[in-house]
């Protein structure tokens, strides 16, 4: 039977109490970077919750753009062993479309339903301090092969002053995983580390993340076999029985790593479902799958 309206608000409640003035980060990646419609309903639900009290920080990704320029300019996309090469033509490529177009696109987006955005890369007040990532190893085919993976880094350092500042004041910051390293250059660093990260870093009450899928399946084929919540001490286990697979194992052990760091929770939710940000955080049921320490 559905809800009546003053039913589903009633149920909001205690959550709307237990989260005021809490710090969330929210990853944005997959389908939401390129579907207008999608994006446009995830940046409500941030706003909403901004109003409400909580102060949320948004990460975003961009890779699927960055190969859609890349093709536009006529520059081939490198990979090897499936990791991207970023080479100083790749590099400038992920700048301009994660610094100067997702990151000014979901600014306007905040602005355009009544918050204050505030676009932000790794540069800013020394947000994100990272090294290149060394050349490594890889083995093809039986054969080891050296790889340097260009202009990749690796997080070194979060100073998190300019995130509480700004969300002190009313901003939403929108993050790009743009960083530097000790000497001025810029790095591309993945999405989902960065945002595990500044989760960590701000001692966040959750990290959500933006997938393209329902949370961790038992049955891939099944949306119906969704976990819903999954302690840490059975993450190496539900990998190891290959329930947990592919794209899901970085994002899974991140989540891990940022629960160890200080996290409360961290919620895997499928972003391309209507509203889903206030689907998971404010009903009983949720949607997606949160993980939290034993």
């Amino acid at each position: 039977m559905p809800f009546s309206r003053e039913r589903v608000l009633i149920e909001a409640l205690p959550y709307i109490r237990r989260f005021h003035g809490a710090i969330m980060v929210i990853k944005v990646g997959g389908h939401a970077i390129v579907d207008e419609s999608i994006m446009d309903q995830i940046v409500q639900d941030v706003v909403l919750l901004h109003f409400i009290g909580v102060r949320p920080v948004i990460v975003h990704g961009g890779g699927p753009e960055i190969t859609e320029k890349m093709r536009l300019m006529g520059k081939k996309s490198e990979f090897f062993a499936g990791l991207r090469i970023t080479d100083d033509e790749t590099l400038e490529i992920a700048r301009m479309v994660l610094v100067g177009n997702v990151s000014s696109k979901i600014v306007s987006l905040i602005n355009q339903h009544g918050g204050r955005g505030l676009g932000l890369y790794g540069g800013d007040g020394g947000l994100i301090l990272a090294r290149k990532v060394e050349p490594m190893t890889v083995s093809v085919e039986g054969e080891e092969h050296r790889v340097d993976l260009g202009w990749v880094g690796e997080t070194e350092r979060i100073d998190p002053e300019i995130l509480l500042l700004t969300t002190g004041h009313g901003y939403i910051p929108v993050v790009s995983p743009i960083a530097v390293d000790g000497r001025g250059n810029h790095l591309n660093v993945n999405a989902d580390d960065v945002a595990g990260e500044i989760a960590s870093a701000l001692g966040a009450r959750k990290l959500i993340m933006l997938t393209d899928v329902p949370g961790v399946l038992r049955d891939p084929q099944d949306g119906k076999t969704r976990i819903s919540q999954i302690a840490t001490s059975e993450i190496e286990a539900l990998i190891r029985d290959e329930i947990v697979t592919g794209g899901m194992i970085p994002k899974i052990r991140a989540a891990s790593l940022a629960i160890e760091s200080g996290v409360s929770e961290v919620h895997l939710i499928d972003g391309s479902r209507s509203h889903s940000l206030l689907l998971e955080l404010f009903t009983d049921e949720g949607i997606g799958t949160m993980i939290y320490k034993d």
